[in-house]
Order: structure tokens, then sequence, then C-alpha cells
């Protein structure tokens, strides 16, 4: 455990932003697979408005420091690439 007074405080503030992460990190979650799962139904107007709030979180936790940018793109670009095949084929 930590004893100098900064490394007490800086434990305190991991746990905050550790819990604050981790609810972004569900929530994108949730909207990925929102739009997997109307991909999967073959609803392209439900999937593009699902890409467009899935890829706006994304882009913020990416923002924040929930997740890397790098990672952030990649699954962005993924969702995108598969809602555009569905609308190709409808």
């Amino acid at each position: 455990m930590a004893n100098h007074k900064s490394a007490i405080k800086r434990v305190r503030q991991n746990e905050k932003r550790n819990e604050r992460n981790k609810t972004r990190r569900s929530k994108t979650k949730h909207l990925i697979k929102n739009v997997l799962q109307a991909i999967e139904e073959k609803k392209a107007e439900e999937a593009q408005n699902s890409l467009q709030k899935a890829s706006t979180i994304i882009s913020q936790n990416a923002s924040k420091g929930a997740m890397h940018k790098r990672a952030a793109s990649r699954k962005i670009s993924g969702l995108a690439k598969k809602v555009h095949q569905l609308s190709a084929s409808a």
C-alpha cells in the first residue's frame, strides 16, 4: 500500500478513473452489440443509426483516454465496413 501522501491521492484518483472508464467501456460494448445485432437481422436503416451512435461514443472514449485511439479507429472502421456491406447487398 502507498505510504506517501501523493501516492495515496494517486491511488484514489486511479480508482475513480477506473470506475469511470469501466462504465464507458461497458456502454461501448452494448452499442457495438446493437450494431452487430441490426446487421445480423439485416436491418440496414437501424444498423446505420446504431453505427452513428456507436462511432460517436467510441470516438469520445478515445479522446477521454478510456480506449486507445487506434483501437477506437479500428472498431469504427470494422463496424462501418460491415454496415456498408449490408447496405450494398440490399
